[in-house]
């Protein structure tokens, strides 16, 4: 059932993206340099009947309003995906792992996104950024522009680290989980109690990150 899910949510994605591209007023190209990275559930394929989407926007195009027109696109995509109808929505949508969070853009280069990733200058990804990547993944653009994105991911997760500083970071970042998300009661929550499924998450997470290398 997820991986069906999972599927109806990239075919969907796919014929919005391409409905709202055929259909943008200034638009400067008859076929888009736009994909979409998928983390979350969507990137590991685990989506459920109420799972909303996590996903970033890039493009390659080296158009001067490149940037402007990709972000109209990425405001019609999300408004079409999210508005509600007398028959409901398609899809709730979080963007919050794109680079810099709430305070990034909506959509950037890939070029910007692959230097963010892989930690050249002083704007950089952080670990738990790092963990996302564990499980993301291309599910819409060129074949070309998935390749790179598959070069980059592994570049990230086969990055050599120190697993001392690696896991009080990544306990860090549990710790601060954990207090946004408190377990109600005395009865075990399987997802975020003490050794539920966040805690199973986040170990592989740093065993893949600490020796993937």
């Amino acid at each position: 059932v997820a991986d069906d899910l999972s599927a109806l949510a990239e075919a969907v994605l796919s014929l919005t993206a391409d409905w709202c591209w055929q259909r943008l007023k200034y638009r400067h190209r008859e076929e888009s340099q736009f994909a979409v990275i998928a983390y979350g559930k969507l990137g590991g394929k685990e989506l459920g009947y109420g799972s909303d989407l996590d996903i970033v926007f890039v493009y390659e195009d080296e158009d001067e309003q490149a940037g402007e027109v990709y972000a109209t696109l990425v405001r019609k995509v999300i408004n079409w995906l999210t508005v509600k109808t007398a028959e409901g929505d398609l899809f709730e949508i979080d963007t919050a792992l794109r680079p810099n969070g709430g305070s990034g853009l909506l959509v950037i280069s890939f070029a910007a996104y692959a230097k963010y990733q892989q930690q050249r200058g002083s704007n950089t990804a952080w670990t738990w950024e790092h963990q996302a990547m564990t499980r993301a993944r291309f599910v819409l653009g060129s074949e070309s522009l998935r390749q790179r994105f598959d070069e980059v991911r592994r570049a990230v997760i086969t990055a050599p680290r120190d697993p001392q500083a690696l896991s009080r970071e990544i306990v860090e970042m549990r710790q601060k989980v954990r207090s946004a998300r408190p377990v109600r009661g005395s009865k075990f929550d399987v997802k975020h109690s003490v050794g539920g499924m966040v805690d199973a998450e986040f170990a592989v997470q740093f065993l893949v990150l600490s020796q993937a290398a």
